[in-house]
């Protein structure tokens, strides 16, 4: 086992919990581990911090334990059952899909897990959750027993590539007899075409489904843009909530085709929809002023890392600049990003910046984040990468 030793007064964040263990903390490795490797954590004075997966990279461990051990038999087993405690108050009635486990928000940096009706799909992030992953499905099959029917493993584009792993997504277990490639899953109610072999992230983003039942609330009497619109989700939550019209855009083909589908499952082919598989940006900037009062603008992650900071901000004011100047008087913008490295104070700096553009009046009715399926270690601020304006503009 290597054991990292901390300089001295570089154990600090790791008194106040938190799960990351930076390389220019580390004053001396004993050991030679490979990436992915548990290693142990001491102080300076020779105490013992924690243990995590060792990475190669600006974060050089992140921790899974603080008191326990990883390597103990039951610790997979306990962490999910845990996790699945929480969601089990958490989870809405009418709802059979959520997010089990959520990184560090679950005390397990690096792995994703969402539940979609008998179905958990999982991302690794890191080479050391990679390397559990069979250990990870086992614990599954014990947590959840009969009620689950497959493990699917969608590491492929979220796992290092350097590491030299195997990168190929696949079944890591699935019931006898069982063959589904897409599921049909219940949000409050409503009912979602989930496809996890082909769609984005695990097949559909249950990070909204609070911000959804809120679109649903403003919708009555409205005609609605739903830009960047993937599946549809906010769409179906507006035409449940009785949108005069919705339109749905997206520039993925394969998105719209599916989010026709939602529509038709929800309401049959007489909804007041269309959907237009276009760039969301070029089309709110042809659309006509006035037409709709109320906006969806959840676009995918202008930043993906810090160095690409400075242009999505830009991005994210003319995103919004166009929708708060194009919205109906009296109407209303959801406005969302979901940059990690974007926080919300920046956010909402960027948003007062488009209004400020537009010379609307412009007052925020609403501050909005992800649903506590993916819940934010209090040790961990860092997890909220979700936020949101709910927008009413004069």
């Amino acid at each position: 086992m290597a054991k990292i030793i901390l300089k001295k007064g570089r154990d600090e964040s790791l008194k106040r919990f938190h799960p990351w263990v930076f390389s220019g903390a580390i004053a001396q490795m004993v050991g030679t581990p490979a990436e992915g490797d548990l290693v142990d954590v001491y102080s300076a004075e020779g105490k013992l911090m924690a243990c995590g997966h060792y990475q190669i990279g600006s974060i050089a461990v992140r921790v899974l334990s603080f008191c326990g051990d990883p390597r103990s038999e039951s610790f997979w087993k306990d962490a999910i059952a845990s996790a699945l405690q929480m969601r089990r108050c958490a989870i809405p009635a009418g709802t059979d899909c959520y997010r089990l486990i959520h990184g560090e928000g679950d005390g397990l940096p690096g792995l994703i897990v969402d539940w979609y009706d008998g179905v958990c799909v999982m991302q690794a992030h890191s080479v050391g959750m990679f390397r559990a992953r069979t250990r990870i499905c086992e614990a599954l099959r014990e947590v959840y027993g009969e009620e689950l029917k497959a493990v699917y493993d969608k590491s492929s584009g979220t796992a290092p590539f350097k590491a030299g792993l195997e990168l190929i997504d696949g079944y890591l277990w699935k019931a006898e007899g069982w063959d589904r490639p897409e599921a049909s899953v219940s949000e409050n109610g409503h009912r979602f075409l989930v496809n996890w072999e082909e769609g984005q992230k695990t097949g559909f983003f249950l990070d909204q489904r609070e911000n959804r039942a809120l679109v649903e609330r403003f919708a009555a009497g409205r005609h609605v843009l739903n830009l960047f619109c993937y599946t549809g989700g906010f769409s179906v939550y507006a035409l449940a909530g009785g949108a005069l019209s919705v339109e749905s855009v997206d520039s993925s083909a394969k998105a719209i085709s599916l989010t026709d589908r939602n529509i038709a499952l929800n309401f049959g082919d007489s909804a007041p929809h269309v959907s237009h598989c276009e760039d969301a940006i070029d089309f709110l900037g042809n659309a006509p002023e006035g037409k709709y009062d109320l906006m969806i603008v959840d676009p995918p992650a202008f930043a993906k890392h810090r160095g690409a900071l400075k242009n999505a901000l830009r991005a994210y004011q003319r995103l919004n600049a166009a929708a708060i100047s194009k919205v109906a008087p009296g109407g209303v913008v959801f406005t969302f990003s979901c940059s990690q490295v974007v926080d919300k104070e920046t956010f909402a700096l960027t948003v007062f910046s488009a209004a400020a553009q537009t010379e609307r009046n412009v007052r925020i009715l609403d501050r909005l984040c992800q649903g506590p399926d993916h819940p934010v270690s209090i040790y961990h601020p860092e997890g909220e990468y979700l936020k949101g304006l709910l927008l009413y503009v004069e």
